[in-house]
């Protein structure tokens, strides 16, 4: 009898844990059949979470897909990818419409957007690299760290970022190929500041090419390196991804930029005969002095450059003297590193500061008296102030030549009147001779009798 009862008891034991188990099941089963309706598309693999795997060029799209995306990768230069629609129809390039389907082609991919796709399994024939993936873009993002609170006008910075789609990275390295990562900054447009009315300027280019900051290529981090040479002022960054489909915009919050810190002065001669002294400094409040480093530049009037660094850490103004072999005008141009006053590091590109150094004007020597006082003889000094006494001030010079003028005036005068009255007098006296002359010859002539 023991035994019968331990029979019946373990045989409900055992249906009890079946039926836990088959409610368990249906439980996940209705769980998992909730997930899948709420997912619109059906991937094959999951080792990438933004692709559907290509099994022989084939992807499945889902019945809930009202618009799709899809990028295929194929070899350099071959012909655009045909798509196949579950029932058997194709769709080419040519047929885009711009309306239902938007195709975009280009030397290594192609870009298709399809709304309302047919649901069910679709194929891709084309020369589509191996391992590739149908990628399916559905919300693309660019994530990167806010700008710093403090910058500068003319510096030059380092950024990383990255790619999301849907909210997982993109770690495909062809994919660099079909998006622009650029940041701008667009004024604000504040009348308190230097860029009122100014254009959006483009700061940054994100790549991922292993070239200039990236420090390598294809890794799917995208670096992007700002040169800050632009207007101080409040600006707002404006982050966008651009693919040739669509257009992703990311605005942050407004920042200033503040103007170059750097300070720079000359004194001519100011290291002693034929040289001039450089002075930087930089605005105290902004940057930490005592971690400044120049690289610099100078390009002298007739041409020749001359290199030079300041490596020396202080709490003073930097000097570099400057050699004044020329004169015109003397161009510098500096690059300087160090720290802000919150502790980042920071590299600027200093514009360019001229000055002139000019000519001196060379003055007539005045005249040197051979010796001194002491030297001189009392007679000598009593000579020399008889002679600065009898010098005639100038309205007597004036008057002397006056007098001077009028008599030699006078004497030409008298001189004329003599002249003019001795040629009076001869010309009398030849007169009187003719008329006498004439007398006696007619004396001498025979008187006619009148008959």
């Amino acid at each position: 009898m023991s035994t019968r009862i331990q029979f019946v008891l373990l045989s409900f034991v055992l249906l009890a844990l079946s039926s836990f188990a088959i409610a368990q099941q249906n439980q996940d089963a209705e769980v998992t059949t909730d997930v899948v309706e709420e997912s619109p598309l059906t991937t094959l693999g999951d080792e990438y979470h933004n692709s559907i795997k290509l099994l022989q060029n084939r992807f499945r799209i889902d019945y809930k897909v009202d618009e799709i995306t899809l990028v295929f990768f194929r070899v350099f230069g071959s012909a655009p990818v045909v798509l196949v629609r579950p029932d058997g129809s194709k769709i080419f390039s040519t047929q885009a419409d711009g309306e239902d389907i938007f195709w975009y082609d280009a030397n290594t991919y192609d870009m298709i957007s399809i709304k309302n796709p047919t649901p069910g399994p679709w194929q891709a024939v084309g020369q589509i690299l191996p391992g590739s993936r149908v990628m399916v873009l559905s919300d693309i993002r660019l994530h990167a760290e806010p700008l710093p609170p403090m910058i500068f006008s003319g510096e030059i910075l380092k950024q990383t970022a990255y790619l999301t789609n849907g909210g997982e990275p993109i770690n495909y390295s062809e994919f660099r190929d079909v998006v622009d990562l650029t940041i701008e900054l667009g004024s604000t447009n504040n009348p308190n500041y230097n860029n009122f009315g100014a254009k959006s300027e483009l700061v940054a280019t994100f790549v991922d090419n292993g070239l200039g900051m990236d420090e390598a290529p294809l890794d799917g981090t995208f670096t992007g390196q700002f040169n800050l040479a632009i207007a101080a002022g409040e600006w707002q960054p404006i982050f966008r991804v651009s693919t040739p489909m669509f257009t992703r915009e990311q605005i942050d919050e407004p920042l200033v930029l503040h103007p170059n810190p750097i300070e720079i002065d000359v004194q001519f001669d100011g290291g002693g005969e034929g040289y001039h002294k450089l002075l930087i400094d930089a605005k105290r409040d902004l940057v930490d002095i005592s971690s400044l480093l120049i690289d610099g530049k100078i390009r002298f009037p007739n041409g020749d450059i001359q290199n030079f660094s300041l490596t020396e850490l202080s709490d003073k103004t930097r000097e570099h003297l400057v050699v004044n072999y020329e004169y015109g005008v003397f161009r510098v141009k500096l690059t300087a590193y160090g720290k802000t006053v919150n502790g980042r590091d920071f590299i600027l590109d200093v514009p360019e500061y001229t000055f002139v150094a000019e000519e001196p004007v060379v003055e007539a020597p005045e005249p040197v008296v051979e010796g001194n006082e002491e030297q001189m003889t009392e007679a000598d000094i009593a000579l020399a102030e008889m002679m600065i006494a009898d010098e005639p001030e100038p309205e007597e010079s004036v008057d002397v030549i006056f007098w001077i003028l009028v008599i030699n005036g006078s004497i030409i005068v008298i001189a004329l009147c003599v002249l003019g009255f001795v040629m009076w007098r001869k010309r009398s006296t030849t007169d009187s001779v003719s008329d006498g002359l004439m007398a006696k010859l007619r004396g001498l002539l025979p008187n006619k009798k009148t008959p």
